[in-house]
């Protein structure tokens, strides 16, 4: 259950950010560098993120990367989405019943 929650997590910040750092990406989400390495690469192996590299002229030692999600990423983002939901929607109708019962 937990990596689908990271993975959620990942997926929703390339969406938002597809340009940013793997850095920035896991300082953002609380992550380990590594943790979100291995997240990244578990998601790609899935087919559902792509993994663009860039190069910066002539300098082959820095380049940068885009993340994108393909059709495959965006309905599993969808669907972990929708998955939230009813969960949280659940919480909230629990605790609303046990307040009620109070």
């Amino acid at each position: 259950m937990k990596n689908k929650q990271d993975h959620f997590e990942v997926l929703r910040k390339i969406q938002a950010s597809p340009k940013a750092s793997q850095r920035e990406m896991a300082e953002d989400l609380g992550f380990s560098l590594g943790k979100l390495n291995y997240c990244l690469k578990a998601l790609k192996e899935k087919g559902l993120v792509k993994i663009k590299s860039f190069s910066k002229k002539d300098d082959k030692v820095r380049y940068f990367q885009e993340y994108i999600l393909t059709p495959k990423g965006i309905a599993e983002r969808t669907k972990l989405t929708i998955n939230f939901m009813k969960r949280k929607m659940k919480e909230y109708d629990e605790l609303k019943k046990e307040l009620k019962d109070l």
